[in-house]
């Protein structure tokens, strides 16, 4: 089973990049932020004829989220993060697929810092963990897959003076990201790649792209039944560099079937 993470960054301006890529990928399993479109705007004509499912949250600004399914339609289970009836930024969405509850998450960036942007991130995230733990509970095969828009590690970012104030590195938002593992999740990306994961994000400011200058913002997160199925792990990256790309990179992994291990292997 394969399941992938995808910022698009505006659904209808990059269509074409995104069945492009479904058709050349062929994920089983799709989560999408960042569609910003209205409900009414989701392109789902188009998605059902490259041959996928789909459930989704639409908003016309910076928000947006949907999961797609190759050749069926998933079972949506929530369509907002509970613990706040008063948020109405469409961030998160999750779906059954294949014996799997998936989690789609477009966390808040945060920025500026300090600031209200900020301490919404913060209160996100303690939401997501107080969910996340709910879903361990339950005992369930959990991914939670998305934009978590937190860089983890000096490791996962190319050089992290310049961002040194930026929300993606504050040591509150770090902090809360090793709280949700410390519960027991796996991060996939790096379980496949110890030593170094790949970036999945590139600004488009300052030639980063060109210059490989990149982070890793883009995370799927395993719960324990499911990460001894991880077989493999990787980032699209040529996608970032196709015309009208999105400044995201598609970032995905590999379960081998229930009841038989993987064994990993890395992609880039």
């Amino acid at each position: 089973m394969k399941i992938a993470t995808f910022n698009i960054n505006n659904i209808n301006k990059r269509l074409a990049n995104l069945l492009a890529w479904l058709q050349a990928a062929a994920p089983d399993v799709v989560c999408l932020q960042e569609l910003k479109a209205e409900d009414g705007g989701f392109p789902i004509a188009a998605i059902e004829a490259a041959g996928y499912g789909a459930v989704w949250v639409g908003q016309r600004t910076w928000n947006g989220v949907a999961i797609l399914a190759r050749g069926t339609e998933p079972i949506a289970t929530q369509r907002a993060l509970p613990g706040d009836a008063a948020d109405t930024q469409a961030r998160y969405i999750e779906a059954a697929v294949g014996g799997v509850l998936i989690g789609c998450i477009y966390l808040p960036n945060g920025n500026p810092r300090p600031g209200p942007k900020f301490a919404y991130k913060l209160a996100w995230l303690e939401r997501l963990a107080q969910h996340a733990a709910g879903l361990l509970a339950a005992g369930v095969p959990v991914v939670l897959a998305g934009d978590y828009n937190v860089v983890p590690t000096e490791a996962d970012i190319y050089q992290p003076n310049s961002w040194k104030d930026d929300a993606l590195l504050a040591p509150e938002a770090r902090a809360a990201f090793a709280r949700l593992l410390d519960q027991g999740w796996t991060d996939a990306l790096r379980a496949a790649y110890p030593g170094a994961a790949p970036w999945t994000f590139w600004s488009y400011l300052r030639q980063r792209w060109p210059r490989d200058a990149g982070l890793r913002i883009d995370h799927l997160l395993l719960s324990p039944d499911l990460a001894p199925r991880l077989t493999g792990a990787g980032v699209d990256r040529a996608v970032r560099g196709e015309d009208g790309a999105s400044d995201h990179a598609p970032t995905w992994i590999e379960l081998a079937p229930a009841g038989q291990p993987g064994r990993r292997r890395a992609k880039r």
